[in-house]
């Protein structure tokens, strides 16, 4: 942002404390390799597994209703535990919670490789959802205090933007060239060694959390209500992919949701000690950033989604061409988020979300051509690479918004909220796109499916527009 620390904002945010010296410069080297590397092991396994999924179906011999809880039950942990997972990161500390979060992700990706009934497969990506829901804000508000806001931190955001917004991507590669060389359980036991140096770095490289003050204390209700409603809310959305979105389930479990959303709400309101403070719901950047990234990502899961899609089963590629294929997307995206931190202070959040969410329409737009037989040079390359340049100049705008103006007792709180609106938005993104999909018929399907993310994208850059202040 062009001003980081606004008068404005500050009033809209809240009184902010002081708060002590940063640490000095070489242990900042380590916060941000730790938080890039676990935010990336935790990233990748989605798109890694989903690529291995024909594999792990005739190995384990799922169902045709079983295989999609591989899938369903680490996304529904994730997204429904990362609002808690961010506050207990502010109350508990992040090195505990970040060393919780990462043993727990590596024990459930050893059992899942392990896995010889389909039943253990998925009770083991539940617990790899959940240690990915304490490892994630943990990993992110660690390093939101460890670097001072402004150019420093923004710097830092655009490595941790440049990282994260291409996990998707390079997860497919990796999914690809796994499956197709030393099996699915290797997209699992990939995941032991990395989790074990993590920990073993944060062990021993990070200071001890100090002890937490008698009157700080998790609000049990808010988290169980808030939590319970965005179980539902995931489980409701993967249910109106297979079931149809007016179906008497689906709208059931959306109801249920909503029931226990209004209960948070009204608990909230009556609480001494509130799961989201109402000074954080009143900044304006705040809120904005996290209504931008429902959409930003539910347009770019989709996109990966729709793409790996299209070259499987329209086009014929094999999941390894269909991995390397999305290089492209990759690097365009790597590339432009390491100078999007940097920029970020002289243009302007606002701005960059803007131009990257058009960027990423465009290349969507430019999909719905794609004709018969397409070549790759000429119709998938310039979408990839478009797109690509597109999400990579948001992925990093998205959490310097998001962290603009916050306290370091609530880094953990905005850290959480940016990662839960991301996984909720990525699946409301993909449930939606794959109703669009079913519903049409040929490559006619795919072409109105890329529509349907292209009008996601621009919603996304029209309320990046209006919800930002002109200043940001």
């Amino acid at each position: 942002m062009s001003n980081m620390q606004s008068p404005a904002e500050t009033v809209a945010a809240g009184p902010l404390t002081s708060e002590p010296p940063r640490p000095p410069g070489p242990r900042r080297g380590l916060v941000l390799f730790l938080a890039c590397a676990a935010t990336a092991m935790v990233g990748l396994d989605i798109a890694i597994v989903n690529v291995a999924l024909p594999s792990i179906q005739r190995d384990l011999a799922f169902g045709p209703g079983g295989l999609q809880w591989v899938v369903v039950a680490y996304g529904l942990l994730l997204g429904g535990f990362l609002l808690v997972g961010g506050r207990t990161t502010d109350l508990l500390g992040r090195r505990r919670i970040l060393l919780a979060g990462l043993a727990l992700f590596t024990a459930a990706s050893l059992a899942a490789g392990l896995a010889r009934h389909g039943g253990v497969l998925i009770a083991a990506r539940g617990l790899q959802g959940l240690g990915g829901a304490l490892t994630t804000p943990a990993a992110l508000s660690l390093l939101a205090v460890t670097f001072p806001e402004g150019r420093e931190r923004n710097r830092a955001l655009g490595i941790f933007g440049a990282v994260a917004g291409v996990g998707g991507t390079v997860g497919v590669v990796a999914g690809g060239l796994i499956a197709d060389g030393p099996g699915w359980r290797w997209a699992f036991f990939i995941n032991v060694p990395v989790g074990l140096v993590l920990a073993a770095l944060a062990l021993t490289g990070l200071a001890a959390d100090g002890p937490r003050g008698r009157s700080e204390r998790l609000d049990l209700a808010g988290a169980g209500t808030v939590t319970g409603a965005l179980l539902l809310f995931v489980y409701a959305l993967h249910h109106a992919s297979t079931h149809g979105w007016t179906s008497g389930g689906t709208l059931a479990w959306f109801a249920a949701s909503g029931v226990l959303a209004a209960v948070f709400v009204w608990s909230e309101r009556r609480s001494p000690a509130p799961l989201v403070p109402r000074r954080a719901l009143r900044s304006r950047t705040l809120v904005a950033a996290n209504l931008t990234a429902l959409l930003a990502f539910g347009a770019l899961f989709s996109f990966i989604f729709l793409g790996s899609l299209l070259m499987q089963q329209r086009l014929g590629y094999s999941a390894t061409r269909t991995g390397l294929a999305w290089l492209a997307t990759t690097a365009s995206s790597f590339g432009v988020s390491w100078a999007a931190g940097r920029l970020a202070a002289a243009v302007g959040v606002r701005r960059l979300l803007v131009t990257g969410l058009v960027l990423l329409t465009a290349g969507m737009l430019w999909l719905t051509r794609v004709p018969v037989g397409a070549s790759y040079l000429t119709d998938l390359l310039p979408a990839f690479l478009v797109a690509g340049l597109g999400f990579g100049v948001c992925a990093p705008s998205l959490q310097i918004g998001a962290l603009s103006g916050v306290t370091e007792a609530e880094a953990g709180l905005a850290s959480g909220l940016l990662e839960t609106t991301r996984e909720i938005g990525g699946a409301a993104g993909v449930a939606a796109v794959s109703t669009v999909l079913v519903a049409g018929t040929g490559l006619g399907g795919f072409h109105t499916a890329f529509a349907a993310i292209a009008v996601l994208a621009g919603l996304g850059a029209v309320v990046a527009a209006t919800g930002f202040r002109r200043d940001s």
